[in-house]
């Protein structure tokens, strides 16, 4: 007997074959069942990153991946913080081992496949911290990619990932311009960031937002004049990232070096 997931997928190669447009399959989609739901035409969820703030203590991370059943020890986190270092001789290093879990306790360079660079102090010109994670972007190109509706945007403009509807094709994966998505070690379906939708829905913080001892992160309304989030997007002087790409962004930083990739 097939399951939901070989089925869906079996069809979609079916539906390719006879060059039949998928809107033809007529799928009810999880985006379907919650727009009829939920009306949140007053909510545009939107998230704010000071990176003045940020140490790279990696409790952020830590509290994303016990709040997400994401596996401690594997090596992919639906939020992670990188270290830039730029030497005074010009020279850029960037690295996040193991997403900055355990964070930042050495001047040595994770070069990956086991290299490192050790970087004396003297040697800096400067250095600094940048915490990433799902863009929630107003044109996600995941959510067009995903042939079967698993990727799908809420009304308040949130990216979910159904795991039961997920096929694990990938497409969603490739598309993300920002290296936010992977599949899930345990379950095999794509995962990334979701805002800590189950949480701030029902009115409570994110997980990474709740344990950063420094305020670094902040989730909020854009939607809302008197939010403080939206105050700051709309009177400071805020970054995104890879504007070029035309995905319109949600998450927003305060102090965005150049050097940030």
């Amino acid at each position: 007997m097939f399951s939901r997931r070989e089925f869906l997928k079996n069809t979609i190669k079916g539906a390719a074959g006879l060059a039949l447009p998928l809107t033809a399959l007529e799928l009810i989609t999880p985006e379907m069942i919650l727009a009829l739901k939920q009306d949140s035409a007053k909510t545009r969820w939107v998230f704010l990153i000071d990176t003045y703030k940020c140490v790279g203590c990696g409790f952020c991370v830590k509290a994303c991946k016990t709040e997400n059943e994401i596996p401690y020890d594997a090596n992919v986190t639906r939020t992670w913080v990188e270290r830039y270092v730029v030497t005074k001789d010009g020279r850029l290093y960037a690295d996040s081992p193991k997403g900055a879990r355990d964070g930042f306790t050495t001047n040595k360079i994770d070069l990956g496949l086991g290299n490192y660079k050790d970087i004396k102090k003297e040697e800096i010109n400067k250095a600094f911290f940048v915490p990433k994670l799902c863009n929630q972007c107003e044109n996600p190109p995941c959510v067009q990619v995903c042939p079967v509706g698993a990727t799908y945007q809420t009304a308040d403009g949130v990216v979910l990932v159904d795991r039961k509807w997920c096929i694990g094709c990938g497409y969603c994966i490739m598309a993300c311009p920002y290296g936010v998505r992977f599949f899930h070690p345990v379950y095999n379906t794509a995962e990334k960031c979701n805002f800590c939708y189950h949480r701030i829905s029902k009115g409570m913080k994110t997980a990474c937002v709740e344990a950063c001892p420094f305020g670094a992160r902040k989730i909020g309304n854009i939607k809302d004049p008197n939010d403080p989030v939206t105050v700051t997007i709309l009177t400071e002087r805020v970054s995104v990232l890879k504007s070029e790409y035309g995905t319109k962004p949600q998450v927003y930083y305060i102090g965005l070096s150049e050097e940030v990739r």
